[in-house]
C-alpha cells in the first residue's frame, strides 16, 4: 500500500485526474474510456493527443491498459488497488439501502441463523453482487457426546449442547469399530468435554489422547479422533457460511467472461475455501478491499471482494460479511453498505450472547 501511495504522490495532476477519471469511467460502464471522452471531462481545456500521451505514460507505470489495438484504456490491478488505496471516495450510506439491511433484523425472537440468511438476500440485493456471510462459531457448551453404529462401515456421532440442540453427522468410523468401542470411546469424551465449547476441546482431547495413550484402546482413540474430525474438517467452516445472490453475477452476461463466471461459481461452490478466506478478514477490525488475484485461496482473479468482520458483546471478532462481484465494482457505495451490515450484524449477535 506505501508504494501505491508513493506513486500517486508522483504523478502531476493532470495524470492523477486522467487515471482517476479512467477508472472512474470503468467502474460506471464497465469498458474502455477513449481520449475524447476525457476531453470533456477534465478539469483544463485539453487536447486529445495531449491526454494519449498521458495515458501511454499511465500504461507504462502499469496503471492502465489497453484492451484493444487503438481503444480506451482500462485500470490494471494494480491501477484498481491504488485508485481504491489513494483516490476511492467513500459515500454516505444511503436511505434506502439502511432501511432494507435494517429490515432484516426483524423479531427479536427469530433465529440468528435466519437473521443472518436474510442479511445475506438483502446484501446481495442492494450491490447486485453475491454477498457471503460467515456465521460466529459456536460457543454453546457442550453436554453429551454419542456414537451410534449404522452399518460396518457407517457411523453417527451426536452432539447435545447445553442450550438443547443438538447436531449429528454420519461418518466412516475405522474399521473394525464394536459397541464396546464405541461406548468407550463416548465415555472418555465425556468425561472431558462436559460444560466445554466445541472449539476448547479439540486441544484438550488431543493432549489427553497423548498422555492416557495407554488407558485407553486403541480402537476407541481412533474412534475419537475421526468422530471429532468430523467437526474440524467435514463441515464446520463450511456450515458457518452463507452465499446468496449467485444469479447477480451473470446479469448482463453478454459484457462479461463466461468462462471466468463459471470459475467463479466453483469457487462459490467450495465453501469451504472462501470462509477460510473471510477469516482472514478476522485478523483486523475494518472493511478490506481484495481485487482480482490478492484473493490466494480461490481463483477469483476477474472479481473483487468487498469484506467486513463483526464482533460480539465482548469485542471478539466472530465473523465477517461480504460482497464478491466482477471489479468493477461500485466501491464507493458498497464499502459503506457492507460495513454498515457488519456492525448490525455484531449488535444482533450481542444482543443474543
Amino acid at each position: 500500500m506505501t508504494e501505491q501511495r508513493s506513486l500517486l504522490s508522483d504523478l502531476n495532476d493532470r495524470s492523477r485526474e486522467v487515471f482517476r477519471r479512467v477508472v472512474e469511467g470503468y467502474l460506471e460502464s464497465g469498458g474502455p474510456v477513449g481520449s475524447r471522452t476525457l476531453t470533456r471531462l477534465m478539469n483544463e481545456k485539453v487536447s486529445a493527443a495531449t491526454i494519449r500521451n498521458v495515458m501511454q505514460d499511465l500504461e507504462l507505470l502499469g496503471l492502465l491498459g489497453s484492451p484493444h489495438i487503438s481503444a480506451g484504456r482500462v485500470p490494471t490491478q494494480q491501477g484498481l488497488r491504488m485508485f481504491v488505496d489513494g483516490l476511492l471516495e467513500v459515500r454516505d450510506l444511503e436511505t434506502s439501502d439502511r432501511a432494507l439491511i435494517d429490515a432484516t433484523v426483524g423479531d427479536n425472537g427469530t433465529d440468528v441463523g435466519a437473521i443472518l440468511d436474510r442479511v445475506g438476500a438483502a446484501l446481495s440485493g442492494a450491490t447486485r453482487g453475491a454477498s457471503l456471510v460467515l456465521a460466529p462459531k459456536s460457543e454453546t457448551a457442550i453436554k453429551h457426546i454419542e456414537f451410534v453404529a449404522l452399518g460396518q462401515d457407517r457411523a453417527l456421532v451426536v452432539l447435545v449442547f447445553a442450550d438443547g440442540h443438538v447436531e449429528n453427522r454420519i461418518f466412516n468410523p475405522p474399521p473394525g469399530q464394536t459397541h464396546s468401542s464405541m461406548r468407550e470411546a463416548a465415555n472418555f469424551l465425556n468425561a472431558l468435554i462436559e460444560g466445554r465449547t466445541l472449539s476448547d476441546v479439540r486441544g484438550v482431547i488431543q493432549r489427553e489422547i497423548t498422555h492416557r495413550r495407554q488407558e485407553i484402546d486403541s480402537l476407541a482413540r481412533s474412534l475419537v479422533e475421526s468422530g471429532m474430525a468430523v467437526w474440524q474438517d467435514g463441515g464446520d467452516r463450511h456450515e458457518r457460511l452463507i452465499v446468496r445472490g449467485r444469479a447477480n453475477l451473470i446479469e448482463g452476461a453478454e459484457d462479461i467472461d463466461l468462462d471466468r463466471i463459471r470459475e467463479l461459481f466453483d469457487d462459490l461452490e467450495r465453501k469451504r475455501d472462501i470462509a477460510e478466506f473471510l477469516e482472514l478478514a478476522e485478523e483486523g477490525e475494518g472493511v478490506r478491499i481484495f481485487i482480482g488475484s490478492e484473493n490466494k485461496l480461490f481463483s477469483l482473479t476477474g472479481s473483487s471482494l468487498v469484506v467486513s468482520p463483526y464482533m460480539n458483546a465482548d469485542r471478539k471478532i466472530v465473523g465477517a460479511v461480504g460482497v464478491i462481484g466482477p471489479t468493477r465494482l461500485n466501491y464507493g457505495r458498497i464499502v459503506p453498505i457492507v460495513d454498515y451490515t457488519a456492525q448490525l450484524v455484531g449488535r444482533v449477535i450481542s444482543d443474543r450472547s
